[in-house]
C-alpha cells in the first residue's frame, strides 16, 4: 500500500507524540534538577568556559536549545546577565541540543538479534516497557520527585514511540519515485537550507525537525547531499523561538536573540562554502549515498561543535554584530523588565527579580520625597516632569509587581510563600509613600503660586521633621534592599519621634495662630504637610517591621501587634529612641525657649 491520507495522519500523529515526549522528558528532567538549575545558570557565567559548559549541560537536561536561549534572553532582559555573558551560554546550548539526535540514533542500524529478549532491547520496542513503568510510577507515586521520574520515563518512551510511528508512516514513500526526485531537487544547497529553515521555524524546535529528517532517512531516499543543507537550515530556523521571545524586551534581550541568529547563520555559511568547495575540488565518495539516522546525528553534532570552536575566539564579533543590528536608540529600558514571565515557573528567580523592582520603588519614593520637601526651605522649584515620571512608575509598579507575584507557579516552600506575602505588603506601602510625597509636592506648588511663605519658626520645625522622616525612609530602604534586620530595627524609634514631632508641631502652630503670628492661609498647608510627613513615617515603620518579621521567620505579618508589644520592650529600642529624641526633639525644644 502506498503513501495515502492515513499515512499522513500517522506521520503528523507521530510527530505530535515525538514533540510531546521530548517536552515531557525535558520538563521532568528540569523539575528533577530542581529550581537551582536556572539559578546555577545565572551564577556560573563569570567566564566564557563556565558559561559554555553550563549552556551545554542545561540544554542536555531540558532537551532544547531554544528553551535555553529563551531562558538566557530572559536573564539578559531582567538585567541579571550581560550580553557578553550570554554568548558563552548560547554557544554551549548549540552543542547540548545535539543530544536528542544522538539518542534517536540508538535505534538505527541492523537488529540486535532474533530472540525475543534481544528484540525487546531495541529502543523502539523497549520504549513501550519504559512507558508502562512510567505510568505505573505515576499512578502510585505521591511524592513530587517520583512523579518527575515518571514524566522522564514516559517522555523518553513516547519520544521513541513517536519516532517509530513516523518511520512506519513514511516507509511507503520509499516506493515513490517522486519522493526521491523531490530530495534530489533539495540537493540544491540554497533550496535545502531554505526548506530546513522554514520547517524548523514552523515547529520551533530543531530537535523535532532533525527527528523528522531522521525518520525520513529510514526510506533510504535521502542522500548526504540533500541532508547536509537541510541540517544547516534547521540550525538557522531554531532562532525563530528566541526572536519571538525577545519581542517587547529590552535592547540587550533582542541583541541576545541576534547573537543566536548570527552564530547559526554565519556558521551555516562557512560550513556550506567549505563543504561544497571540498566536494567540487576533492569530492566525497559518500556524497550521493543514502544517509541514515546516525549520519544525520553525527553531522548535526559536527556542525555545532565545529562552529562553537570557530566562534569561541570571535565572541566579540558576535556581540558587535548584535549591537549594530539593534542600535542603542534614545529610549531607556523599562525598570520593570526584570519581571520576566519566563521566571514565573521558578519562584526563587521570580521573587529575586520582584524584590529588585520593589527596591527600585523604594529608591523612587526616596527621590520624590527629596524633590517634594526641599522646596520647603527655599531654592528653585523641582522638575515637575521628573517627579511625576517617578510617581507614574510607583503606581504602575504596584499593579504589575502584584500581578507578577500572584501569577507565580510551583511555590512549594513556606519561606517563598512568606516572602511573597511580605512583598505584597511592602510594595503597597512604598506606593503610599509616593502618594504622600505627591501630596506635599502639590501643596507646595499651590503655596508658591499664591506667593505665601511660612514663618522662620514654622520653617525650622518642618525642616527638623523632614530630616527625621528622611532618615526613617533612608533606613527603611536600606533595610529592605539588604534584608538587614538590624537596620530595620532602627526605623521604629525614629517613627516614635516623628509621632511626637507631629503633636508638638501642631500644638506650637496653634499657639502661633492664637498669637496672630501666622494666618489660616499658611496654617492649613502647614498642618497638612505635617500630617503627610507623619503618614510617610508610618509606612516606613510598616515596611521595616515586615523586613524584621521576614528575617525572624514570623508566620504572620502583623505590624500593629509587633510594634505595640514585642519590639518596644527591648533595651535596644529604648537606647535608639533616646538617641533620636536628642537628635530631633531637642532642636524643637530649643526653639521654644528662645
Amino acid at each position: 500500500m502506498g503513501f495515502n491520507v492515513l499515512s499522513l495522519v500517522h506521520l503528523i500523529g507521530g510527530l505530535a507524540l515525538f514533540i510531546y515526549g521530548m517536552t515531557t522528558m525535558g520538563k521532568g528532567l528540569e523539575r528533577a534538577a530542581g529550581s537551582k538549575l536556572e539559578k546555577t545558570l545565572e551564577k556560573m557565567t563569570g567566564n566564557l568556559a563556565t558559561a559554555l559548559l553550563m549552556g551545554m549541560v542545561v540544554t542536555m537536561v531540558i532537551q532544547s536549545s531554544s528553551a535555553t536561549t529563551v531562558m538566557v534572553v530572559g536573564f539578559v532582559n531582567a538585567g541579571i546577565m550581560s550580553l557578553k555573558q550570554s554568548v558563552g551560554v548560547i554557544l554551549g546550548a548549540n552543542i547540548g541540543t545535539t543530544i536528542t539526535a544522538q539518542i534517536l540514533r540508538l535505534d538505527s542500524g541492523a537488529a540486535v538479534g532474533g530472540s525475543l529478549f534481544m528484540q525487546l532491547l531495541k529502543p523502539k520496542n523497549l520504549a513501550y516497557l519504559i512507558v508502562l513503568i512510567g505510568v505505573a510510577i505515576m499512578m502510585l507515586a505521591k511524592k513530587r520527585r517520583s512523579k518527575d521520574i515518571a514524566d522522564i520515563l514516559c517522555g523518553f518512551g513516547i519520544l521513541f514511540i513517536g519516532m517509530s510511528v513516523m518511520e512506519n508512516a513514511v516507509a511507503p514513500l520509499a516506493e515513490l519515485p517522486q519522493f526521491s526526485q523531490m530530495f534530489a531537487a533539495i540537493s540544491n544547497p540554497v533550496l535545502g537550507v531554505l526548506v530546513g529553515t522554514i520547517v524548523t521555524a514552523i515547529i520551533q524546535s530543531s530537535s523535532a525537525s532533525v527527528g523528522i529528517l531522521q525518520a525520513l532517512s529510514t526510506t533510504g531516499a535521502i542522500s548526504y547531499s540533500a541532508a547536509v543543507p537541510i541540517i544547516l537550515g534547521q540550525n538557522i530556523g531554531t532562532c525563530v523561538t528566541a526572536f519571538l521571545s525577545s519581542l517587547g524586551g529590552s535592547k540587550n534581550a533582542r541583541r541576545t536573540a541576534m547573537v543566536h541568529f548570527y552564530f547559526n547563520l554565519l556558521g551555516s555559511i562557512v560550513f556550506l562554502v567549505a563543504i561544497y568547495a571540498l566536494q567540487y575540488t576533492i569530492g566525497f565518495s559518500f556524497w550521493d549515498s543514502p544517509i541514515d539516522k546516525a549520519g544525520i546525528a553525527n553531522f548535526h553534532t559536527l556542525f555545532n561543535v565545529t562552529c562553537t570552536l570557530l566562534f569561541l575566539p570571535l565572541t566579540r564579533l558576535l556581540v558587535d554584530l548584535a549591537e549594530k543590528s539593534v542600535p542603542a536608540g534614545e529610549n531607556q529600558d523599562d525598570p520593570l523588565a526584570r519581571l520576566e514571565p519566563r521566571f514565573l515557573t521558578t519562584p526563587a528567580l521570580a521573587l529575586e527579580q520582584a524584590q529588585h523592582c520593589i527596591a527600585d520603588m523604594g529608591d523612587a519614593a526616596k527621590q520624590n520625597f527629596r524633590l517634594a520637601t526641599e522646596p520647603l526651605f527655599g531654592g528653585s522649584a523641582p522638575d515637575e516632569e521628573d517627579f511625576f515620571a517617578r510617581e507614574h512608575f510607583l503606581d504602575r509598579a504596584e499593579v504589575e509587581i502584584a500581578r507578577y507575584l500572584t501569577n507565580m507557579h510551583n511555590i512549594r516552600s513556606i519561606d517563598q510563600r512568606r516572602q511573597t506575602a511580605e512583598m505584597m505588603h511592602s510594595l503597597s506601602d512604598f506606593e503610599r509613600i509616593g502618594d504622600y510625597a505627591q501630596n506635599i509636592f502639590e501643596r507646595m506648588e499651590a503655596f508658591r503660586a499664591s506667593q505665601m511663605s511660612f514663618s522662620p519658626a514654622a520653617t525650622q520645625e518642618l525642616r527638623t521633621m523632614c530630616e527625621a522622616v528622611g532618615e526613617a525612609l533612608d533606613l527603611t530602604v536600606e533595610g529592605y534592599v539588604t534584608r538587614s534586620v538590624s537596620v530595620a530595627r532602627t526605623v521604629e524609634p525614629v517613627e516614635e519621634v516623628v509621632d511626637t514631632l507631629k503633636e508638638r508641631l501642631k500644638s506650637r502652630h496653634l499657639d502661633r495662630l492664637a498669637r496672630n503670628e501666622c494666618t489660616m492661609q499658611t496654617g492649613i498647608p502647614f498642618l497638612d504637610i505635617v500630617h503627610d510627613l507623619e503618614k510617610i513615617s508610618d509606612h516606613c515603620s510598616n515596611i521595616a517591621i515586615y523586613t524584621i518579621q521576614l528575617g525572624e521567620g514570623a508566620e504572620e505579618f502583623d505590624t500593629h501587634q509587633y510594634a505595640r508589644e514585642e519590639y518596644k520592650s527591648t533595651p535596644q529600642f529604648t537606647e535608639r529612641l533616646q538617641y533620636y529624641q536628642h537628635k530631633y526633639l531637642a532642636p524643637i525644644d530649643k526653639l521654644t525657649t528662645e
